[in-house]
């Protein structure tokens, strides 16, 4: 392994001049007032307070920044994580949230460190959009309590208890909140929508405009609804304590399910972001460097009260349009929502936890991929990428995330291998078409020579294609070819059905021929011994050669009889 840390910021420093930093401070800002309103909207959807929202976009987001592979990339809590954060909330309490995201950046440092980062890439389209559209589902389920004002104390972590608790509180409804929640929500949309043709609102982005309206109606009319202020206390003006979570030795090995489902969702979510972003700006981001500063982040942003963060795909193409293009713009995005809060603090007591909640379901709404669930797209592939576009979508939302994952990705694996034994094949060459009958026959017509050729990739998934030639229902050969010209790789497994193939063709006075060997198969026959055993005139470089060789092999006795 060549262990390398090299951030991407100490690449764009050289040359870095006024007019960069000017493009860099204006998206710095940009993201800055937009990352406020969706920190704290995720931090109280996740079950924290939106205190730690923030101090995690401040932490987690200039470590990510300054530390990272990427140029553009902007960190902090994301929806994605809404999910897994309020069920290891519920479960294991705040304080081993901490210590299950301080577990995860560590793994997170350690796929970096052992440069896994091109692996996670690995995962199918098909798990990342069933994944991605069942957090989505889960998002919106998790805000409609807030979204219209029921009275629940805490809802439960599990699917159907979640339900069950949402319909007995129905009547609890409260209109002040939905109907604050509603114009949120119309104000959130028709802003978005006006904006795009008048360059004063393009500035400003659509989340704060509705948290500014919104509070400022709030505070002028006491409107009776849940604000901040009233459900946490507002938001401290001054830092917060800096010291390790409360560590409980007793749960550390239960918390190792929970962080690797951090690790693995941070992972996922940060490099595609990368990737994003990757074709905005005409650039290649470091997989390895992206997840050890992710690692890192994650490992910090808990010692400040902050929790899970990764790559958020929604502020870095902000940052991206606004003219942010070295790691300096993540930067300044992190100052200013430090200078907001050191200096604003207090105005955040009358933000109404109904307009938090329209801007989440926004959020859960834009995130998901829901073409990719139309019946006419759905037909355009095969029933492999439905079954595990559809399973790892219904595990995600009724169950939980990392069994989603776990299950895409055996389905994935296994559909594989059908499909790769699938199209391994074995045909029997038609030697006498070209060789003469007389050449490859004895007298009484029997075959004294079979040629095969096998095609694609000999592994344990294929292994029963060597089937026909194990039983010799052809007959009882003196020399047995098989052209492996167009086998691309033989694995452990294959080797084997070989090196048995090989006894029984000898236990039968028969020699087995092997041709056109590539070179992987030809490494491994070598390597393991097989060559030896099998002897270097039986491995022939074309089908010619092999059959020359073929027509000079003597028949041994049998070692068994089989008559």
């Amino acid at each position: 392994m060549n262990f390398s840390f090299r951030p991407k910021l100490l690449d764009t420093l050289p040359g870095y001049d006024r007019g960069r930093f000017s493009g860099d401070l204006s998206a710095g800002l940009t993201v800055g007032v937009l990352a406020l309103p969706l920190a704290m909207a995720f931090a109280i959807a996740s079950g924290m307070s939106p205190t730690a929202g923030i101090w995690t976009a401040i932490v987690a987001g200039f470590l990510i920044s300054a530390l990272g592979g990427s140029r553009v990339q902007i960190g902090g809590p994301t929806g994605a994580f809404i999910p897994i954060i309020y069920a290891i909330v519920a479960d294991y309490g705040v304080q081993n949230l901490l210590i299950a995201t301080m577990m995860s950046g560590v793994m997170l440092l350690a796929m970096g460190a052992f440069r896994l980062g091109s692996m996670i890439r690995f995962i199918p389209l098909s798990v990342v959009i069933g994944f991605t559209n069942g957090i989505a589902v889960v998002i919106f389920i998790s805000q409609i309590k807030d979204f219209l004002g029921l009275k629940i104390d805490a809802l439960p972590g599990e699917f159907f208890g979640k339900m069950r608790a949402l319909f007995d509180a129905l009547p609890t409804l409260d209109l002040p909140t939905l109907s604050l929640s509603l114009a949120s929500l119309a104000v959130l949309l028709g802003w978005n929508r006006v904006a795009k043709d008048i360059a004063w609102m393009r500035r400003l982005p659509g989340p704060l405009a509705v948290l500014l309206i919104a509070t400022a109606a709030n505070a002028l009319l006491e409107l009776p609804v849940d604000t901040i202020g009233s459900r946490f206390g507002g938001i401290p003006r001054e830092l917060p304590d800096v010291g390790l979570p409360a560590l409980s030795l007793g749960l550390i090995g239960k918390l190792i399910a929970p962080a690797l489902a951090i690790a693995l969702l941070g992972a996922i979510e940060s490099l595609l972001s990368a990737r994003v972003a990757d074709a905005q700006i005409d650039d290649r981001h470091d997989p390895n460097q992206e997840l050890m500063a992710q690692g890192i982040a994650n490992i910090a942003a808990p010692l400040f009260g902050g929790f899970a963060a990764t790559g958020a795909i929604a502020r870095t193409a902000t940052n991206v349009r606004t003219g942010g293009r070295t790691p300096v713009a993540g930067m300044l995005h992190a100052a200013v929502l430090l200078v907001i809060v050191l200096a604003a603090a207090p105005l955040a007591a009358h933000i109404p936890l109904a307009t938090l909640s329209a801007i989440v379901v926004v959020v859960s709404v834009n995130m998901g991929e829901w073409h990719a669930f139309a019946p006419s797209e759905l037909r355009r592939y095969s029933a492999a990428y439905r079954t595990i576009l559809l399973a790892t979508f219904f595990v995600t939302v009724v169950f939980d995330l990392t069994l989603a994952v776990e299950l895409g990705m055996v389905l994935a694996s296994l559909f594989f291998i059908w499909r790769m034994s699938d199209l391994t094949r074995m045909d029997r060459l038609p030697l006498e078409e070209h060789y003469g009958v007389e050449a490859l026959t004895r007298a009484d017509g029997t075959p004294r020579i079979l040629a095969w050729r096998l095609s694609g990739s000999l592994f344990f998934g294929a292994a029963n294609k060597l089937e026909n030639l194990l039983l010799m229902q052809d007959g009882h050969p003196d020399a047995v070819i098989l052209d492996l010209e167009k086998v691309i790789s033989i694995d452990t497994t294959g080797l084997d059905i070989l090196q048995t193939l090989q006894r029984n063709l000898a236990r039968r006075g028969a020699t087995l021929i092997l041709c056109d060997l590539n070179e992987q198969p030809a490494s491994l026959i070598r390597r393991s011994g097989f060559a030896a055993r099998l002897g270097e005139d039986n491995i022939a470089g074309n089908l010619t050669d092999a059959l020359l060789r073929a027509q000079a092999v003597r028949p041994t006795t049998p070692a068994v009889s089989y008559t």
